[in-house]
């Protein structure tokens, strides 16, 4: 769905949307920017040459350290003063230092499963940077019909693209995930974002399909996988700001307002607890995604096909012994870094048409300028080692590129007349 906008404002965006329609039928969404959208073609593109069916599966294996290609439970224990790692009813795990990348210690790796709800934190770190957090979404019927629906939107209805990450992460809204997919111009388009990020990310076990976890055949993603992730989402501060949310007030319609009330209570109820994702299906049984921070370390801790009701309070005991041995182990692996943004790349190498394509708009991590694009290149950094080959970059059309910057001011304005008039009345916790 193309963000809507209403007044002298509308007008412009609605002409910006015009515009970049006529020119790139690629680009179907005002929320967009023009640039991060050629690339993340280019990265589609590669992406569908690196996934796990057409990766050498020696290779996909490979990626963070030959332990961890070992199917059962890897830890290098120190000589004497070493705590035991504590049994968790998970078929796959890792526990992993945030801040240096390493792998503490971990269950079946790269072993592929279904995600549930933990595959919204994908979305939400593609999509984080990329959608304007003040622009509006009409809501689908492909989105109101999800079952479980969640949060209850209603079809034709408008609904401000930051209340529906609020809903995404905090009560885990499946409906809310369709939307902002289809926020990029199309739900295909949002997929195959999503899982281009993936791969810029190095996660090649990764298959996503729905946007909300939900099950879809050949769906997979692997514990070392959901770390990656995780540790993009920390680098985002916009996704933390949402994840960390207790509480928030959620318009559905004209007269009903729901709250929505966060689901982790690792927030409230562990120390150091910044926030992370639950999930459940009969077939992936419970999957979690937790990050926590104490003196200075912060730790990430993934689990697939856990027992249900068992997922938090495991990952707990995780991080538990985590923090216990940081600094006192050797690790197993490495969490690697992303891949050069392909934006970054086409920027170095063809200066001229990337200033023709500025970004128009996004969450970004603060800073002039345009957010969308920016906002990815700062996310990109991270630690890890390893030479990894590049994702190829895609020239952008000048004609294209003029249009989109013609587009990229005029949707600037909108948003700003937008956000001046909903400033007295956003919900918030």
């Amino acid at each position: 769905m193309i963000p809507r906008f209403r007044g002298p404002a509308g007008a412009l965006a609605g002409l910006a949307t015009a515009l970049t329609l006529a020119t790139a039928p690629t680009l179907a969404s005002a929320a967009i920017p023009a640039a991060t959208a050629a690339a993340a073609r280019a990265s589609a593109a590669a992406a569908s040459r690196t996934a796990p069916g057409s990766q050498p599966e020696a290779a996909r294996l490979a990626v963070g350290g030959a332990d961890l290609a070992r199917p059962g439970i890897v830890v290098n224990y120190p000589g004497r003063g070493a705590r035991r790692l504590p049994d968790v009813p998970a078929s796959a795990f890792v526990i992993a230092d945030a801040n240096t990348g390493q792998v503490l210690a971990a269950k079946d790796a790269h072993g592929l499963f279904p995600p549930a709800s933990t595959l919204k934190v994908l979305t939400a770190v593609t999509l984080i940077p990329l959608l304007n957090p003040d622009a509006t979404v009409v809501a689908s019927r492909r989105a109101t019909s999800v079952e479980p629906n969640v949060v209850g939107l209603i079809a034709g209805h408008s609904y401000k693209v930051a209340d529906l990450f609020r809903a995404l992460l905090l009560i885990s809204a499946n409906d809310a995930a369709v939307s902002l997919v289809q926020a990029t111009g199309s739900f295909d388009r949002g997929m195959a974002l999503m899982n281009a990020e993936a791969h810029r990310l190095q996660a090649y076990d990764v298959v996503a399909k729905q946007p909300n976890g939900l099950p879809a055949a050949g769906q997979v993603v692997s514990a070392y996988d959901e770390a990656l992730i995780a540790r993009q989402a920390l680098a985002l501060p916009a996704f933390m700001r949402y994840d960390s949310t207790l509480a928030a007030r959620f318009q559905v319609s004209k007269r009903n307002w729901v709250t929505l009330v966060n689901q982790n209570w690792l927030l409230t109820k562990y120390r150091g607890g910044l926030g992370g994702k639950i999930g459940w299906t009969v077939k992936s049984e419970a999957t979690y995604i937790g990050l926590a921070r104490r003196n200075g370390v912060t730790l990430i801790v993934t689990l697939l096909h856990c027992t249900p009701l068992q997922e938090i309070t495991s990952g707990e005991r995780l991080l538990d012994w985590g923090f216990a041995m940081a600094g006192k182990i050797r690790p197993v692996g490495v969490l690697v870094k992303p891949l050069p943004s392909v934006a970054a790349s086409q920027r170095s190498g063809d200066a001229g048409a990337a200033k023709a394509g500025p970004a128009t708009a996004g969450h970004g991590t603060g800073g002039a300028g345009p957010r969308g694009q920016a906002a990815a290149e700062r996310a990109s950094g991270g630690s890890g080692s390893g030479s990894q080959p590049q994702l190829p970059a895609a020239p952008i059309a000048i004609a294209a590129g003029l249009i989109a910057a013609v587009a990229a001011g005029l949707g600037r304005l909108a948003w700003s007349a937008r956000a001046r008039r909903q400033a007295g009345n956003r919900s918030g916790p």
